[in-house]
């Protein structure tokens, strides 16, 4: 890969609060975090080549659903959704230690590694999208942070026994209609990679921009 011309950063920060202004414009330079660690970096090492890393947001007054998406959404809509402040409990952790079985390599023992234990106000304002079946137990769930002018996905699982559900992209979905009721700009997916990755997820949506790494919000071209 020709990196010729190309921006290297690699920073990181803790801070015990931030508040939405400042989350907002965090986001807006690439920033992301994992509880009171905040971070940014435009290279990574990915199936023994480098990567660059793109952010990725949506632009919400343009988003709209394609037919897999929508597929996607009438496939879940006899699940129970709801919506509130963040917290963490067993029953999180325990849909966790099912979740991270679909991880390679080192495995994460706590959700701990991706959150504060106070989620809904450490370091920012938090919500979390819970999906739960007919009887009542969690399938699914996502944590966001909520910005002046946006959500920002920061971590999701989901049991894998319900795959074929596409859980993931579902509570995706969930994040971005709130962020639309809730009038924000944009809604932040994280990183992704140029190229295949693991990530290739994030790329499925309408209305997708890619930051720069020099300042710029661009329109996402693979």
């Amino acid at each position: 890969m020709d990196f010729a011309d190309f921006i290297f950063i690699n920073e990181e920060f803790r801070a015990d609060k931030v508040s939405p202004e400042e989350l907002g414009r965090l986001l807006a330079k690439g920033w992301r975090h994992f509880g009171k660690y905040f971070f940014r970096y435009s290279i990574a090492y990915h199936d023994n080549k480098y990567r660059r890393v793109m952010p990725l947001r949506i632009r919400l007054g343009d988003f709209s659903l394609s037919r897999s998406l929508k597929r996607i959404a009438r496939r879940n809509v006899d699940l129970e959704v709801s919506v509130g402040k963040s917290f963490l409990d067993e029953e999180k952790q325990r849909l966790f230690d099912i979740h991270k079985q679909r991880f390679r390599g080192p495995r994460p023992g706590s959700i701990l590694h991706f959150l504060d234990a106070e989620p809904g106000s450490v370091p920012c304002p938090g919500l979390e999208f819970c999906v739960r079946g007919e009887d009542g137990s969690l399938m699914a769930i996502s944590f966001a942070d909520e910005a002046d002018d946006s959500l920002s996905s920061v971590y999701a699982m989901f049991d894998p026994a319900h795959s074929r559900r596409s859980l993931g992209i579902y509570t995706i979905l969930l994040e971005v209609e709130h962020a639309k009721d809730l009038g924000k700009e944009f809604h932040y997916l994280g990183y992704a990679y140029e190229g295949s990755s693991f990530y290739d997820y994030k790329k499925r949506f309408s209305a997708i921009e890619r930051y720069d790494w020099q300042g710029n919000w661009v329109d996402f071209e693979e």
